[in-house]
């Protein structure tokens, strides 16, 4: 998985930028990069590896600038060579952009933009992002946006041409006071602060500075500038949108003294499942008490989605589906409820006959499982036709 991570605002981006990278080394990567604007000009580094070698770059640099964008990068297209890592940049050098995903289509736009005179440096899919926003930059005026910022538009007509599930964020030298974001089918998330705003691929990059996010939908775009945010779908359409307050403990997301986050999850597991059970089961329940619950366990699920419910299926991939088979003993037990686990991958092209009164739950450990995300999709559809 790729990290992104991106600033605008009124303090250096460098040091914010890469400590939101190493808040997402837990996603893994071969490479890294970032690439800020300064005095009208696009500085762009990436180095391959470890976030130290990135780190040994920029020491000894300084580098002020307020507006920057950051990736770790985890090689699909392309082997993990420096070239390859992002950010990639446009032919005139003055663009730079950084995605998450895949651009399913890259190929053909690749030969497009070849005979217009593109020229690219990587084998990635990424970089005909950058080369498409400056086709569609050299073709507008600003009579075409209609109140959009001319980067925003360029940006929402490439998106239209680009097949896949992807995150972006993009910079330019030309746009010095904004940065622009994109959200279809992978997440990506804006933080609000006093004056200054925040993207990430994931909330811990953004938590030690600010606590108000807004998670984006699927095929949307954002405007970040000094004045605010902005939010438009693909079609244009201006949507209004409020952030919400995480109540997370920024400490929560550290590794608080372990090795790595792998180990720290293992030392962590009694103090979550004692959690769990003190959160969702009364320990002072008794069968024979008057005017009590059939179960000690409560879930604070409205009981409209429990009546007249027969079946749970959870759906779920790798270790994620490990614990679904756990919480299917645990269900079976607790709740006398039948539970199907199935493995989404599998799931998504050979699903099981629809079972009426039948919730279905997908478990992804990052949320953004792609297999999982889809069978959840197909399921919803399949009963939306079958109601």
């Amino acid at each position: 998985m790729c990290g992104i991570v991106g600033y605008i605002g009124t303090r250096p981006a460098t040091d914010i930028l890469m400590d939101g990278l190493r808040k997402l080394e837990y996603r893994g990567y071969d490479s890294a990069g970032l690439a800020t604007v300064l005095e009208g000009e696009l500085h762009c580094l990436r180095a391959k590896g470890k976030l130290q070698n990135l780190q040994d770059k920029l020491d000894g640099e300084e580098n002020p600038a307020r507006l920057g964008i950051g990736h770790t990068r985890w090689a699909t297209h392309g082997k993990p060579e420096e070239h390859n890592a992002h950010p990639h940049r446009d032919g005139t050098g003055r663009l730079a952009v950084v995605q998450n995903g895949i651009v399913e289509n890259y190929r053909e736009l690749r030969e497009t933009l070849k005979a217009l005179g593109h020229e690219f440096t990587s084998d990635t899919d990424t970089e005909v992002v950058p080369h498409l926003i400056e086709s569609h930059l050299s073709q507008l005026s600003p009579d075409d946006t209609q109140g959009r910022s001319l980067l925003l538009e360029a940006t929402r007509r490439a998106c239209q041409q680009l097949h896949g599930a992807f995150a972006l964020a993009i910079i330019s030298a030309d746009y010095p006071d904004e940065l622009v974001v994109v959200r279809q089918q992978a997440p990506l998330v804006i933080g609000f602060g006093q004056g200054e705003f925040f993207c990430a691929s994931d909330t811990p990059a953004i938590v030690p500075h600010t606590r108000a996010v807004l998670p984006m939908e699927n095929g949307e775009l954002a405007s970040l500038t000094p004045l605010g945010v902005e939010v438009y779908s693909f079609g244009g359409d201006r949507q209004r949108k409020h952030p919400i307050t995480l109540n997370w403990n920024p400490i929560m997301v550290e590794k608080q003294g372990f090795k790595h986050f792998m180990l720290k999850e293992i030392y962590e597991q009694p103090g979550v499942v004692r959690t769990a059970l003190e959160t969702y089961i009364d320990n002072s329940w008794t069968a024979s008490a008057v005017n009590t619950p059939l179960s000690p366990v409560n879930l604070g699920l409205p009981d409209a989605l429990l009546d007249g419910l027969d079946h749970l299926q959870i759906v779920a991939c790798g270790t994620s589906w490990h614990a679904a088979l756990v919480g299917k003993y645990l269900i079976e037990d607790l709740a006398n409820l039948p539970v199907l686990v199935q493995y989404a991958s599998e799931f998504r092209y050979s699903p099981t006959p629809l079972i009426p009164n039948t919730l279905t739950i997908g478990v992804t450990q990052s949320g953004e499982t792609a297999d999982t995300l889809a069978a959840l999709e197909m399921e919803q559809n399949r009963r939306a036709a079958h109601p």
